[in-house]
């Protein structure tokens, strides 16, 4: 079996970006903001402008779009940069390609000058704050209401941040 492999797509990449996306949506519709209905029906200038209003990562094995995942600006701090809309295929899941995409994705925050990455976790998902804490994700105090479909009222989720190019071991400040 090949490297898992991850790539930035491009503006021309558009139709990939859809792809993925529309297949999370339809495979894991309780994990994220939007619906598939809501999207499916976009055009093609909307999809252009979303590839390129954040870095679009895919992973890829022999041909095989394995997953994808989002990395824009933190809405806290111009210095850090959010990994968002993580997904990978149900077939992928658990052969190290979530690793690879969040491996990338610190890799191009820190390419792009933001010295750390935030990435929100639901406060009860103990499987995703036990993963972003395997990778170095430390907890911070910002918190928010839960933002995705099937959450129902009262659920919360956290930041927690990556810090990227210096002590990786760092707690993060208050200030996060």
């Amino acid at each position: 079996m090949s490297e898992i492999s991850v790539r930035v797509l491009g503006d021309e990449d558009w139709q990939v970006y859809r792809k993925l996306r529309l297949a999370a949506l339809e495979e894991s519709p309780d994990a994220f903001v939007a619906t598939r209905e809501q999207e499916k029906g976009l055009d093609e200038h909307r999809w252009r402008e979303r590839v390129g209003r954040s870095r679009r990562l895919v992973a890829e094995r022999d041909g095989a779009m394995l997953g994808v995942v989002s990395v824009g600006q933190d809405e806290s701090r111009a210095e850090i940069a959010e990994l968002f809309g993580l997904w990978v295929t149900p077939e992928a899941r658990g052969t190290g390609v979530a690793w690879k995409l969040v491996e990338a994705s610190a890799e191009q925050a820190l390419a792009d000058g933001r010295s750390h990455l935030s990435y929100w976790v639901g406060t009860d998902n103990g499987r995703a704050v036990a993963f972003a804490s395997s990778f170095g994700f430390r907890p911070s105090s910002r918190r928010r209401p839960m933002r995705v479909a099937g959450e129902e009222d009262g659920a919360d989720e956290m930041a927690m941040v990556l810090p990227l190019g210096v002590d990786p071991g760092s707690v993060p400040s208050t200030r996060f």
